[in-house]
């Protein structure tokens, strides 16, 4: 038994230990996004709305059937319904009837409707599309953020560890009279310095990852990591592209715009709704009803087949004057499609900025990473020939740290260049109508 238990215990341990190193890639991160965001759910609910606009409004054509039965019991003097006599006598008697209406002309409003819903679900489904694109890149950015933090951790540990050999040097050196004791102390402090910045990076990770498990809406944040991965630079030729060939593929591709076009067309559709209220409306009706009581002598069947009877006709209702309600709505709804007309301009206006703005950030972005790739390569040149210096004590400690430093930083800012143009060309492969599940890491 005691056995048993260990086993047991053995198994639930290395389960634990399984589910706690699950990493997640960036596509599985997207995916579980798109899964589960309260903001997609609820956008999605939108679109079960939109149906059901779309079916009350096509339910509009069908006739509308109702049935109607009463009982009643009366004392005293009344008139018998078959009869038609006064009496003083308790009687029993009931009523049923079916009655049938239908819109013949509403002033084609129920067409205009089921118009309407149409257009409503084609934009709900629009804003669905962009709201997925707007979650996959903010995904796509913790994501990197993360992997940005991972990297700048990696450098700085490194970096400790070669400043810590250093110390060993130093102080040998110190022993043997080449370099004064201010020297190791010069190197401990940086050290220590080291060790700071090592505690913020290790922090900074943390926070990413947090910050990434809530957009994802995962309780767990100190069990939710990523994958460590080196992610390489695809897509470049975006910033080659004209910025003009971006914009034009934006506008047939991107969602902001198409929403504020279906936006105006749903406008213009009130429009013809409201102005429907101007024309008369003709109705059909159709009814049948008959009554029984248990003061006639007649069986319940002969007297419901007796008692019947039918009546039907026309409806026709000409709006005369209803205190300027119908002009008004129909002024609203004018005001309301100017309105989205300068949505739709403004829309246009704020992708193109807003796609200058990425492709002039993404050519920074890609000449930042060049400098900082070159200025590395320099920075590590003089980073040895201090390192060399030092070593036969033809320079100083303070020198060469603040060589070292200049190294550190220049690695630091190579890695949060190469992220950064990352990215900034993901913006562009979306604006350029790359769906946001296919863009390359």
């Amino acid at each position: 038994m005691r056995k048993l238990i260990i086993i047991c215990f053995t198994l639930l341990i290395s389960v634990a230990g399984f589910a706690q190193e699950k990493k997640w890639t960036l596509q599985e991160c997207v995916q579980y996004a798109l899964d589960n965001n309260i903001s997609i759910k609820q956008s999605e609910l939108d679109i079960e709305s939109r149906a059901i606009d779309r079916s009350d409004a096509t339910g509009a054509f069908l006739p509308t059937v109702n049935g109607s039965v009463s009982i009643s019991e009366r004392t005293g003097l009344s008139f018998d319904p078959i009869t038609n006599n006064a009496s003083t006598e308790t009687f029993l008697s009931a009523n049923g009837g079916i009655n049938l209406g239908y819109n013949l002309f509403d002033g084609l409003r129920n067409v205009r409707q089921v118009q309407r819903a149409k257009l409503s679900t084609v934009a709900s489904e629009y804003n669905l599309a962009k709201i997925k694109d707007d979650i996959s890149l903010f995904v796509a950015n913790g994501f990197l953020d993360i992997i940005l933090n991972k990297e700048n951790l990696k450098t700085i540990e490194a970096q400790n560890a070669v400043t810590l050999e250093q110390i060993e040097r130093t102080q040998e050196l110190v022993d043997g009279g080449v370099l004064p004791k201010g020297d190791l102390l010069e190197i401990k402090a940086t050290a220590a310095s080291e060790r700071q910045r090592i505690v913020a990076a290790r922090n900074a990770v943390i926070l990413s990852r947090v910050s990434l498990a809530q957009l994802l809406a995962i309780q767990d944040y100190q069990g939710f990591d990523v994958v460590d991965s080196e992610y390489g630079i695809f897509g470049e030729e975006m910033v080659d592209k004209p910025v003009e060939a971006i914009i034009e593929s934006a506008k047939d591709s991107r969602f902001e715009i198409k929403i504020a076009e279906q936006n105006l067309s749903l406008a213009e559709k009130d429009l013809q709704i409201s102005k429907g209220a101007y024309y008369p409306t003709l109705r059909a009706f159709f009814g049948y009803n008959t009554t029984y009581s248990d003061s006639d002598p007649r069986d319940f069947v002969d007297q419901l087949y007796l008692n019947d009877g039918v009546n039907y006709g026309l409806t026709l209702n000409i709006p005369i004057l209803n205190g300027f309600a119908t002009r008004n709505n129909v002024k609203r709804s004018k005001i309301n499609i100017r309105r989205n007309q300068n949505l739709v301009d403004q829309a246009k206006l704020d992708l193109e900025s807003t796609i200058y703005q990425a492709y002039t950030g993404a050519r920074a972005a890609k000449e930042s990473y060049e400098a900082a790739a070159a200025a590395l390569e320099s920075q590590e040149l003089a980073y040895e020939y201090a390192r060399l210096r030092y070593d036969v004590g033809r320079t100083n400690a303070f020198d060469f740290s603040q060589s070292k430093l200049r190294y550190d930083n220049a690695q630091i800012e190579l890695t949060r260049s190469k992220y950064d143009y990352i990215f900034r060309i993901k913006v562009l492969e979306l604006y350029f109508g790359v769906p946001a599940t296919e863009l390359k890491f």
